[in-house]
């Protein structure tokens, strides 16, 4: 999603997972969560997301809105509840169990 300003249309689509990740510049921390991120969602999720990666140095304004204090953050926007995860998202299966991709019954 490239502009995540206006979630009122996603609203209405609750199968699709509105996720933002949070980075800073373009270290080796914010390089691993982005390559594990979008990993994640192309195997899991085909169709049904939207990844915004957000540099709190370009946009310092959206990281302080969402109280962003650790980077990297992945933020689950939609469906509710929002959920926050920090870290490097290397632990594959702690993903996919908090952003209930699969059922695991």
């Amino acid at each position: 999603m490239e502009n995540n300003s206006d979630l009122d249309e996603c609203v209405g689509n609750q199968d699709k997972l509105i996720l933002q990740l949070y980075v800073s510049g373009m270290s080796a921390k914010s390089m691993q969560a982005i390559g594990n991120v979008k990993r994640l969602c192309e195997e899991y999720l085909k169709e049904e997301f939207d990844l915004e990666i957000i540099d709190i140095y370009k946009n310092p304004s959206l990281a302080q809105e969402h109280q962003i204090v650790f980077t990297p953050s992945l933020i689950k926007l939609l469906p509710l509840p929002k959920k926050i995860f920090i870290g490097s998202m290397s632990d594959t299966k702690k993903l996919i169990n908090g952003l209930r991709i699969i059922n695991n019954d």
